[in-house]
């Protein structure tokens, strides 16, 4: 038992305190794919995720104080915009607006405003707002469903440019009797969106209206999800064009030219928020869709008539004001100048009362005690006359007198120019006067207060110097204010005389006027001379057209510039001075295109080696080179470890071999710092160069990445950076130019940037048609696009175009065709062609069914993979589908090259073997000149070419063919023709009417004339005559040589009748008893069949009469419950009212 072994204790598990901590990070092996299918699954779902956000960088043109937002609210008539737009209102606003009409902007948030404007009915103004639209709100009737006027806006918004905002608005929702029937529409009529739009897309719903209005709760979350909106990714057209939609309209037009022609042109101010990129300051081209092109005669930016709180804030922090409350507070809500608010319109700076019965003010009345609103309204209502028409005289002032007539001897104005007067007269002389005096000629307005800098002699005594406060004058009390003069000048310390001093403050009458003392000097030291060398006046000067180069030069620099007036009788304009240069003054002309030099001096300047050097370093890559050979050279003697050091030669050192002497300089000894320090310095330089070359080389190339990429290398740029470093580029280019315009004042910004978006600005346009102003309507939106330089040229665009799925007929070449295409609609005739193995353009005479082809038209050149729609009417009366065709433009040239399939067709005259004379193809040889070696063909296939043309018949040309033809064939040539399209361009001037070009066959139906049937276009019956060819004839001794299987067998023709041909057929008494008795059968069967089927037939038509008033009765019924449906449906939508305003529905 001693010597058992036991099996050892296993040790003891470790106790719990001393167990490993948790270190709190995440376990990998709990977050693992424990199938590889699914890992691979993941992966390549993240990776699509990361490449769905990825697009080509756009600019973002969108300023810091962006416009207001575009919603647009689009139905058919009847569905309930207007009170769509009327609850919006009185959600964001807490007004109501009776008849919201143009566009409305409203504050909806701190830093965000939204513009509604409801689209009216018509398809010109549908094309024109998917144009600018930001937001869209589409109204669909829940009870109806969709209609033609929604679907045609959807196809346009695809064809122009698809907003990232669209949404479903379904009203009506409260004729719905059952909540299974409602639930099933909503249902049906979201995939249906779904399939327009994408999936997903957002749909509202708005049950009843009550009062007026649409629930509040619904409302509130429509409204809320507008607030909370991200801004979708740019357009390309409205990222690269300068657009406006105006809210704001007034003609401006002299009133004395209206009197005198009505149908005169008009001068207009069309005022809105400004958007997309920049409108130039002047010379602007743009067009007003519905109106035409036109330029900006002038342009003005207009404070923010709806600013955001966040405006509001950052310009009283600039200007150091605090805001304080007014009682136009809610008006800055709501900006609806065109919509009327309580029976009150503003409109710019002017006021428009309105109401329904007029104004009750009896004007004759005597002895009325009216309030000054009341008598300014009785003036009003006087009729307009011209002066020196009315009964009355002229009153200037209201407690004036009457003006009738004016006595010639009385005064009647001055007669010579006005002078300034001074208080002391005799002690300055004429001389003295400075000549800009008055400001006359507007040039030295740089001695203004305008764009005044820091002065510190301008401020006030606390923050001036202690040493300056003292003042050992007396304080001298004028007796208005009008005789204090410039608070500026009396704190000024200026030279003056002590003893006229004393004499002053001894004279109360003196000191009186004591601060008007050396008036002239004090205005000079003051206003006189500005700070010279600044960047704002220099670039005010530059843009200054009546400053010549070297007058502006002078002025900034703060030279005196001397000035010339001239006798006011000899000038022709209005102007009392003008600027004259001096005569022969050669260096005036700084600005003419070659510059007067002394040639001698130059090209003796310029001849010594040195000058040249000096000049060639001023250039950024002049050292590029002697940079490289220094690199190279560094790197030599870094890999040959000084083994070069002690050679001398080339330094002129050498050694005379005959008597042992050294020549030459000495050997200086350079220390090892001064060569660290030379490399370090070389280092720093290559370094700097470096940096230099990657700020100025922006488009990256010159930098390593680009250099490896076009060396075949590994590309270094990580799985997003390119997309990261493209974003940032253009995000450093925009801080650039903000950075460098930051400078500059408004004045000058505007001149050379343009007026930027996000601004509220006025432009006055020229020579517009009286019926613009006659025919104006403010449910029709005006949207004024700015024009490229490109596209104010014209000439044949290319499109590939297809004729729309839902249009009902195909389109015809040259048939009129309204395009709409840029910020244009216009009427065209395009031709159709489709591209015939890729070596010319055939025409075709009609657009394909269900496939793409090209276009060509004349019009405006736009840039290419530019969208457009095509229509063949506006016109509401059209039941169908109104878009004919959609496509993309894919170039524009002034050239076309379209060929149209010509076949000339001949008969042979002669025939001689392979050779023929082939007539009636063409009249002269000069035709047949241009086609000698065109290839011809037969109708039965043998080939041939034309050779020469006859001498006689004209006409007439010999041709070769591959094989004897017949006289019946006819040959043919296959030949093209060039086709150009016509040069008709018509503008779709809807806004002051407009006819369109009509197709001959709505000619024809208009004027009611018959179609002119042409003798070879009709149809006929063919009629071919029997052609008899002769038999076959193959020659005794040919037919004795053929083989045994070959040979003809002709069987010959029996002289004798055969027995079948001559056996007679005798019938015997038994047979022929039998045949009789079935014919009689036969015959009476036949009478019963007859009689029976006309039995049949009368029941047929009884039996048919009777069903017909069946259904005469059931087709009756039917149009009765039908009319009685739609008359009950019909209330719910008018056809007659296109302003979209819907009434009350059926309840």
């Amino acid at each position: 038992m001693d010597g058992q072994s036991h099996k050892p204790h296993r040790q003891a598990k470790k106790s719990k305190d001393k167990k490993k901590e948790h270190t709190g990070a995440p376990n990998p092996k709990a977050f693992t794919f424990t199938n590889p299918g699914k890992l691979a699954k993941q992966a390549a779902r993240t990776h699509d995720i990361r490449e769905k956000r990825l697009h080509v960088p756009l600019v973002d043109r969108v300023p810091d104080e962006p416009a207001p937002r575009l919603v647009t609210i689009v139905g058919p008539p009847g569905v309930g915009k207007t009170t769509l737009l009327k609850s919006l209102i009185r959600r964001y606003a807490k007004e109501t607006v009776s008849d919201p009409v143009g566009p409305i902007t409203i504050v909806t948030s701190k830093k965000q405003r939204l513009t509604f404007v409801e689209c009216p009915n018509e398809l010109e103004a549908m094309v024109d707002i998917a144009k600018v639209a930001d937001i869209v709100l589409l109204m669909i009737d829940g009870n109806y469903g969709f209609e033609m006027e929604t679907m045609e806006f959807l196809n346009i918004l695809a064809a122009t440019g698809m907003p990232g905002n669209v949404f479903g608005v379904l009203t009506h929702l409260d004729l719905f009797r059952k909540p299974q029937a409602l639930k099933d529409a909503k249902k049906r009529l979201k995939h249906r969106l779904w399939s327009e739009l994408y999936q997903g897309a957002h749909l509202f719903y708005l049950s009843g209206v009550l009062n007026g209005r649409y629930p509040d709760r619904e409302i509130h979350n429509l409204s809320r999800f507008l607030s909370v909106m991200k801004n979708p990714r740019p357009l390309v057209w409205r990222n690269s064009h300068p657009y406006s939609i105006i809210d704001n309209y007034r003609d401006v037009t002299h009133p004395t030219k209206i009197e005198e022609d009505e149908d005169c042109d008009r001068s207009i101010e069309l005022s809105g928020y400004l958007r997309g990129t920049n409108f130039a300051a002047e010379g602007q081209r743009i067009h007003i869709a519905g109106l035409g092109d036109f330029t900006i005669a002038s342009m003005e930016a207009l404070p923010d008539p709806c600013p955001t709180p966040a405006m509001e804030q950052a310009l009283a922090k600039a200007s150091g004001k605090t805001g304080r409350r007014r009682l136009d507070e809610k008006d800055k809500r709501l900006y609806a100048p065109m919509a009327d608010r309580s029976g009150l319109k503003i409109t710019g700076d002017h006021i428009v009362i309105t109401r329904e019965n007029g104004f009750a003010f009896d004007k004759d009345a005597e002895d009325v005690e009216r309030g000054e609103g009341e008598q300014l309204i009785i003036d009003l209502q006087g009729e307009r006359r011209l002066l020196g028409q009315t009964d009355h005289g002229v009153k200037l002032f209201a407690s004036g007198e009457e003006i009738t007539q004016v006595s010639e001897e009385a005064d009647t104005g001055r007669k010579s120019q006005r002078r300034a007067r001074f208080a002391e007269r005799d002690e300055w002389d004429d001389e003295e006067l400075p000549e800009d005096e008055g400001f006359v000629s507007g040039d030295d307005l740089d001695g203004s207060d305008v764009e005044t800098e820091f002065n510190e002699q301008k401020l006030g005594k606390m923050f001036r110097k202690d040493a300056d406060k003292t003042q050992d004058e007396d304080i001298a009390f004028a007796d208005s204010d009008s005789d204090l003069g410039s608070l500026s000048s009396a704190d000024e310390g200026l030279d003056s005389d002590d003893d006229d001093d004393e004499d002053l403050d001894s004279d109360e009458e003196g000191a009186a006027v004591r601060w008007k003392d050396n008036m002239m000097q004090r205005a000079k030291m003051l206003h006189g001379k500005r700070q010279p060398y600044r960047a704002v006046d220099l670039a005010r000067f530059m843009y200054d057209n009546s400053l010549s180069a070297k007058e502006a030069l002078q002025k900034w620099r703060g030279e005196d510039v001397e000035e010339i007036e001239e006798d006011i009788e000899k000038e022709e304009d209005d102007t009392f001075f003008r600027r004259v240069g001096k005569e022969g003054d050669d260096d005036a002309g700084e600005d003419r295109y070659i510059p007067k030099f002394d040639y001698e001096a130059l090209a003796g300047k310029w001849s010594t080696e040195d000058a040249i050097e000096a000049l060639r370093t001023k250039f950024s890559t002049a050292n590029l080179v002697d940079e490289a050979e220094g690199d190279e050279d560094d790197e030599g003697e870094d890999d040959e470890d000084g083994e070069d050091e002690d050679d001398d030669e080339g330094d002129g050192a050498f050694e005379d071999l005959e008597t042992g002497e050294s020549h030459g300089p000495e050997e200086a000894e350079y220390p090892e710092a001064t060569l660290e320090a030379e490399r370090e310095k070389n280092a720093r330089r290559k370094e700097e160069l470096k940096l230099r070359f990657e700020e100025e080389d922006r488009e990256g190339f010159k930098n390593d990445k680009a250099v490896a990429r076009r060396e075949g290398g590994e590309e270094e740029f990580g799985e997003d950076d390119w997309y990261e470093s493209q974003k940032a580029m253009l995000q450093k280019q925009l801080d650039i130019n903000k950075s460098e315009f930051e400078s500059l004042d408004e004045t000058q910004r505007a001149s050379v940037e343009g007026f930027g978006a996000g601004k509220y600005a006025k432009i006055i346009l020229e020579s517009v048609p009286a019926e613009f102003v006659n025919n104006f309507r403010a449910k029709i939106p005006i949207i004024v696009g700015g024009l490229l330089a490109t596209e104010d040229r014209f000439g044949y665009v290319q499109v590939r175009i297809k004729k729309h799925r839902w249009h009902k007929k195909i389109l015809k070449t040259g048939d009129p065709l309204i395009f709409s295409l840029g910020w244009r609609r216009f009427q065209s005739l395009p031709i159709y062609s489709i591209s015939d193995s890729r070596i010319r353009n055939r025409m075709l005479k009609y657009t394909p069914e269900h496939m793409h082809c090209f276009g060509t038209f004349y019009g405006p050149l736009i840039a290419p993979n530019t969208g457009f729609v095509c229509f063949q009417s506006f016109s509401s009366a059209n039941p169908g589908f109104r878009i004919s065709a959609t496509g993309t433009v894919l170039s524009v040239d002034e050239s076309t090259e379209i060929v149209k399939k010509l076949k000339l067709t001949g008969t042979p005259s002669k025939i001689f073997k392979n050779t023929a004379f082939i007539k009636d193809m063409f009249n002269s040889p000069l035709e047949i000149a241009k086609f000698e070696g065109a290839a011809i063909k037969t109708v039965s296939g043998v080939r041939g070419q034309i050779k020469r043309a006859l001498a006689k018949p004209e006409g007439h040309f010999r041709a070769t063919f591959e094989d004897k033809i017949l006289l019946s064939d006819i040959v043919f040539l296959r030949a093209w023709f060039p086709i150009k399209p016509h040069r008709f361009y018509n503008p779709a001037t809807n806004l002051i009417g407009w006819q369109t070009m009509r197709s001959t066959g709505q000619i024809r139906r208009d004027e009611d004339l018959a179609t002119p049937q042409l003798k070879n276009s009709q149809y006929r019956k063919i009629e071919r005559a029997t052609r008899r060819f002769n038999p076959l004839r193959v020659p005794r001794a040919l037919a004795a040589d053929l083989p045994f299987k070959s040979q003809i067998v002709q069987t010959k023709p029996q002289k004798k009748e055969t027995y079948m041909q001559k056996r007679a057929v005798v019938l015997r008494g038994e047979e022929k008893k039998a045949r009789d008795l079935m014919q009689k059968l036969t015959t009476i069967r036949k009478d019963v069949v007859a009689k029976r089927r006309a039995k049949k037939e009368e029941k047929r038509v009884e039996y048919k009469k009777k069903t017909a008033e069946i259904e005469e009765r059931l087709q009756n019924k039917e149009k009765r419950e039908s009319k009685a449906y739609w008359e009950r449906e019909g209330k719910k939508r008018k056809p007659g009212d296109a302003g979209g305003g819907g009434g009350k529905r059926r309840k």
